[in-house]
């Protein structure tokens, strides 16, 4: 591949690397954002639901949080929309060919993404946010709703674009250019059901442990005990249900689709090079791809075939019997961007699981070492959702659509755009990014230093001593 076009792939690796992880924050709290706010506008003493069982101040407490975690949302919205605008120019200038190829498909779905990220997203934020106290109760809940119901469709027709890019569906070609012959068909991909599903339990999950590490944050300090206690409930709660999701059906079924229409990506992301009739799964292992083999392997004799087909004896298809220019770019990248995101899902899962035991006997909120594991494991859920990334882009190479178009007949040529230009670029978009980043960090700090207390429903307003006197 040559120079102008690697550098091409690393300027977008880093740009799309960086910007997602605000849409992760934002799509993950959204979700909590929608029910602390239903808890607080529904919540009642004798409602039959137990999670809306509230007093009135327990629902004021959950709409100062709903308030709270509006305004980290904010902050990561406006952040993701500033760090996602050079995706687009991108497309024009990095990457022209793919652009002119694909552009009548794909730019259905990326025109509805920006209707809903811009439009729905940043309106129903403002009267989120501004509206507290200005308009009525019902509409500020209804503001909360619509606000996860854009962001979430918001990532919805990304995942489509992704997903058509993966498995491309619905189209002709017509003087050399896809043309999108059903846009019913586009949104009925096989591919995009789970894919969507799972990358959106990833993000929920992300905002799960978000809302717990905090909770856990002031419970250690022994601050905003009750907005503490609000967190770490709704937080693990979250957690659990969706490292679950995360894992099984998504996950699994997701892997399945992958199986069947990208053997290669799957017996990379495998370690599978000899077809096998009962493949083992490996846990771990270190791919060699110069003997074609793995070393210092941990297995499970037969369990991959098993869970890609639910039976033991099924043959699955190894590197060995695909042509080696299909494969892959970097097999161990894929490999272990995927055992790390496994892992880690794991990890998760049984992290996530201990806490709501935990929770269920009354002492989490005294449990010292699960709290500190709660705060030093979100991080981890951004690194698994990257790593997640990882594996779906590097293992549809060496296409920018699979089995259509090449990355490298993708990208713009080297006359128009040279990879020193390219690189000129790169080191101007870390720098920036770098920027960007401090400034986020500071202004979450700021948040959580001040804590939900800012919110004008989570405190009463202090007595006047002179009308008191008068009284």
């Amino acid at each position: 591949m040559s120079s102008h076009v690697t550098v091409d792939r690393l300027q977008f690796t880093l740009t799309v690397t960086f910007h997602y992880l605000f849409p992760i924050v934002t799509m993950g709290l959204a979700l909590f954002i929608a029910w602390l706010k239903t808890v607080a506008f529904l919540g009642g003493e004798r409602r039959r639901l137990r999670p809306l069982r509230k007093t009135a101040a327990q629902r004021g407490a959950h709409d100062a949080a709903a308030h709270f975690w509006a305004k980290i949302f904010g902050v990561s919205f406006a952040v993701g929309v500033v760090t996602g605008i050079p995706l687009e120019f991108q497309f024009g200038t990095n990457w022209a060919a793919f652009s002119n190829y694909a552009g009548g498909v794909i730019g259905q779905t990326l025109a509805l993404e920006g209707v809903f990220a811009f439009f729905a997203e940043s309106a129903f934020l403002g009267i989120f946010l501004a509206g507290a106290g200005r308009v009525g109760a019902r509409l500020h809940w209804i503001a909360a709703l619509m606000l996860l119901v854009g962001s979430w469709v918001s990532g919805f027709f990304i995942i489509a674009t992704n997903a058509w890019m993966q498995h491309p569906v619905a189209y002709s070609v017509e003087d050399g250019r896809a043309q999108l012959d059903s846009f019913w068909g586009l949104l009925t991909n096989p591919w995009l059901p789970w894919q969507y599903a799972h990358n959106m339990s990833g993000a929920a999950l992300s905002g799960a442990f978000v809302v717990a590490a905090l909770g856990a944050y002031y419970t250690l300090s022994k601050r905003q005990l009750e907005f503490a206690r609000i967190c770490l409930s709704v937080g693990v709660v979250g957690a659990l249900i969706f490292t679950t999701l995360q894992i099984f059906p998504t996950g699994d079924e997701h892997a399945r689709r992958v199986a069947r229409y990208q053997p290669p990506s799957f017996a990379a992301a495998e370690g599978l090079f000899p077809t096998q009739k009962g493949a083992p799964l490996v846990i771990i292992g270190n791919p060699d791809t110069e003997q074609r083999k793995l070393e210092s392997t941990i297995e499970m004799p037969r369990f991959l075939s098993f869970l890609t087909s639910r039976r033991w004896d099924t043959t699955i298809t190894g590197l060995n019997d695909i042509p080696e220019n299909r494969w892959p770019d970097s097999v161990p990248l894929v490999y272990y961007s995927y055992h790390i995101m496994v892992g880690l899902g794991t990890i998760l899962f049984l992290v996530a699981l201990l806490a709501a035991f935990l929770l269920w006997r009354g002492r989490l909120f005294t449990s010292t070492p699960m709290l500190w594991a709660l705060m030093l494991a979100f991080p981890f859920t951004f690194i698994a959702n990257i790593a997640g990334w990882t594996v779906a882009e590097t293992g549809r190479q060496p296409w920018v659509v699979f089995d259509v178009m090449r990355t490298n007949e993708g990208a713009s040529p080297a006359s128009a755009v040279p990879a020193g230009t390219g690189i000129f670029t790169l080191l101007g978009f870390a720098g920036l990014y770098l920027l960007i980043g401090l400034l986020y960090v500071l202004l979450i700090v700021r948040i959580v230093a001040r804590g939900p207390n800012g919110h004008p429903l989570s405190t009463p307003k202090p007595a006047d001593p002179a009308a008191t006197a008068r009284a």
